[in-house]
């Protein structure tokens, strides 16, 4: 790096900087993708009527997708906080009876028979409500349970079990953050690469030609700037902010009003530090903060930028808001998406009149 590219050089250490988080989240998403069953979920296997239940049993290959015929209910539903979740039903499979627990839009809250019915479930076994269901039925068929439990599989399919809804959400949102996490990586890899694509320089582009205003900046930096604090720089057209949250490279002739606001720093009741924000505002809707900073670096540079550019608004006050952003309600943010519409606005073709 040479010595003429100081801003260039904290630009790229910042965006990777930003690259970590990204980075450990697309590897906590696929640590989840390879320890759940996401995939499974999203394709289920498909069940034939020969398949073999206790081979689906583990958590990776119980999702399942199979057409059941010849269901009969079985008198007993499934619940759960409360409320039914689901009602038995038993067929046969392989020459063994095998239980279905079907939700209650699928069974139509308990129809006598179902001829076909294809389902999407999960492959269980052993779980404390089946194991009532068995009890229920040797009691009703006057069977021992060791005797029920011959003549019904030990397994069983639950469509309630698949949870899709939830499923597929949970699976959205990490697909979706995983595309964004993506983005963010490819975005911040760019910017290392090519600092000038980054917004701090591409903010430049409504004074100018950032690449050439980059250079400009870059050059003055590094001669002599004629203020200088720990992380913000006044050079002879610039005042310049590089500091761990990220940059700044505004255009001394084109700000128009600062000030300074202070934050009281406590834990519980006890007030243990100030620290003061410098905002920036510049013309076409450009802002900044600069926060953290001490009273005294934050006074020079506030006294400094008034004396480069005399225009310069200092201080806040009401007279100085309206003057600076006029008598919006709005604050800058939205000032500047709104300034943005109206933009699009004026550049689509007017219709003629009479036409």
């Amino acid at each position: 790096m040479t010595e003429n590219n100081y801003i260039s050089g904290h630009i790229r250490r910042v965006y990777a900087r930003r690259l970590v988080s990204p980075v450990l989240y697309l590897i906590l998403l696929v640590i989840l993708w390879l320890a759940f069953p996401i995939y499974d979920i999203l394709f289920p296997r498909t069940l034939t009527a020969s398949d073999d239940l206790s081979t689906y049993k583990n958590q990776r290959s119980s999702y399942v997708e199979t057409t059941l015929t010849d269901l009969y209910f079985t008198g007993y539903t499934g619940s759960s906080f409360g409320r039914t979740c689901g009602y038995y039903y038993y067929c046969m499979r392989n020459d063994q009876c095998t239980v279905v627990l079907l939700s209650p839009s699928t069974c139509e809250e308990g129809l006598p028979f179902i001829e076909s019915v294809h389902i999407r479930g999960r492959v269980l076994e052993g779980t404390p409500p089946f194991r009532t269901l068995l009890e229920h039925l040797a009691r009703d068929l006057n069977w021992t349970e060791k005797g029920i439990s011959e003549k019904v599989n030990p397994c069983f399919i639950s469509e309630p079990a698949f949870q899709l809804f939830s499923s597929a959400v949970l699976i959205l949102i990490c697909f979706s953050t995983g595309i964004y996490a993506l983005l963010r990586i490819l975005l911040d890899l760019l910017y290392i690469r090519f600092p000038v694509f980054s917004p701090v320089c591409r903010q430049l582009g409504r004074f100018g030609r950032p690449k050439e205003l980059l250079a400009q900046a870059e050059t003055e930096l590094a001669t002599l700037p004629q203020l200088a604090t720990e992380d913000m720089f006044i050079t002879e057209h610039y005042f310049i902010v590089l500091a761990n949250y990220g940059a700044a490279i505004i255009p001394i002739q084109e700000m128009v009003w600062i000030y300074k606001h202070s934050t009281l720093h406590k834990i519980l009741w006890y007030h243990f530090s100030i620290s003061y924000t410098l905002h920036v505002t510049a013309r076409k809707h450009l802002y900044f903060q600069c926060p953290k900073n001490m009273k005294s670096d934050i006074d020079g540079i506030m006294d400094y930028l008034a004396e480069a550019n005399h225009d310069i608004l200092v201080g806040f006050s009401e007279e100085n808001r309206v003057r600076a952003h006029g008598t919006s309600p709005y604050p800058p943010q939205l000032e500047k998406f709104f300034a943005f519409v109206e933009k699009i606005k004026k550049s689509k073709p007017h219709k003629p009149e009479g036409s």
